[in-house]
């Protein structure tokens, strides 16, 4: 959940800014204008993409250190055991579920042909964006370039340096900027930079987003239509299966021998059917007819006994996006909710030609 900014202070601290300190704990400006390694980066980025190079330092320049942002990105200092049942309700909600039915009634037709496209039905779509942004109404209120540069010029010591992603990430946004024609300081999103609708970061909207409408380009803030068919291809290309169920019902192991056997792989489906069997585990009917590899999923539910599911490639596909069961589960769960709700279902269109090449 995205979280408010305290308002007090001088104005700097009232938009939630301070001046940037570098790891050395050294002081520098608020902007990282001055600062030599923002200036060298410029300089790398704007020779490797053929970019002009005053456009990426002028715009660098203007990033700006966010507190919040470095403190957001570190895990919280006591750790509370996960409880899926309490995560699963954050999600699997009736306001959510009523905007999930909302939002596939007014972009079914784009629903219906990202499944004919890509293979992925309508309601794995309807999850991935109703648990990432409640269907666009947390989208992130921090400018996408000064919470990637606050997190690769600035991340917080730590026992985990993920400062090398981010400035991957904030490479990507200036190569956003400059195939799409966007300012990189218009566009906001999380803490992390993750941008629009579907959350993707800089890269992933690089690699994975499609103009689904046939407009010229791809915008994943205001074409819902862009949206639908980047979070399909997305799942597509992490090797999502038409046709294939996510999980399967299963008991685990009583013994904790074979139990951690079948564990170890964690969410990587590693195990036969007849694997789950040799090693004591109970699929449901289908599951005992599934053809492919199959994963032992726990979910722990605090002090109670934790959940187990029987997790396909389809699952594993789900967790590329982010790699949590408890997310996974949670996307397919109230995907699985809002389609239960539906009046009739809805029919793929034939995949004959991109949808965007037939666009309205």
């Amino acid at each position: 959940m995205l979280l408010a900014l305290a308002s007090t202070g001088s104005p700097a601290a009232r938009r939630g800014q301070q001046p940037a300190k570098a790891n050395s704990g050294a002081g520098a400006p608020a902007t990282y204008a001055l600062r030599e390694d923002a200036s060298h980066f410029a300089d790398e980025v704007s020779q490797r993409h053929g970019l002009d190079g005053q456009w990426v330092r002028e715009r660098l320049a203007q990033a700006r250190f966010v507190p919040a942002v470095a403190r957001l990105i570190l895990p919280p200092p006591t750790e509370t055991a996960k409880d899926w049942a309490a995560y699963r309700a954050r999600f699997v909600e009736p306001r959510r579920i009523a905007a999930g039915l909302a939002f596939w009634r007014d972009h079914e037709r784009w629903l219906v042909r990202a499944q004919a496209f890509y293979g992925v039905p309508p309601q794995i779509v309807v999850g991935i964006i109703g648990v990432e942004t409640f269907f666009g109404r947390q989208t992130g209120t921090f400018r996408v370039i000064d919470a990637l540069a606050t997190l690769a010029f600035d991340f917080p010591p730590g026992p985990r340096d993920r400062s090398g992603f981010f400035r991957d990430e904030l490479e990507a946004l200036f190569v956003l900027g400059g195939a799409q024609g966007i300012d990189p300081l218009d566009l906001r999103g999380s803490y992390a930079g993750a941008i629009g609708l579907p959350q993707f970061m800089p890269s992933s909207w690089n690699h994975y987003a499609v103009d689904f409408d046939g407009d010229g380009r791809t915008d994943l803030q205001h074409s819902v239509a862009d949206v639908i068919g980047s979070v399909a291809n997305y799942l597509a290309t992490f090797g999502w299966q038409a046709g294939m169920p996510a999980y399967y019902e299963v008991m685990a192991p009583t013994d904790s021998v074979d139990r951690a056997v079948l564990l170890a792989a964690d969410i990587v489906p590693s195990f036969t059917a007849a694997d789950f069997a040799d090693h004591g585990a109970v699929l449901d009917d289908a599951g005992q007819r599934h053809a492919g590899l199959l994963a032992l999923v726990r979910l722990n539910n605090g002090d109670q006994p934790p959940s187990y599911v029987a997790g396909t490639a389809n699952f594993y596909a789900v967790t590329r996006y982010n790699r949590s069961a408890y997310y996974a589960l949670a996307v397919i769960e109230l995907g699985a909710a809002v389609a239960r709700l539906r009046p009739t279902p809805s029919e793929p269109e034939s995949p004959d030609q991109h949808p965007g090449d037939a666009a309205e």
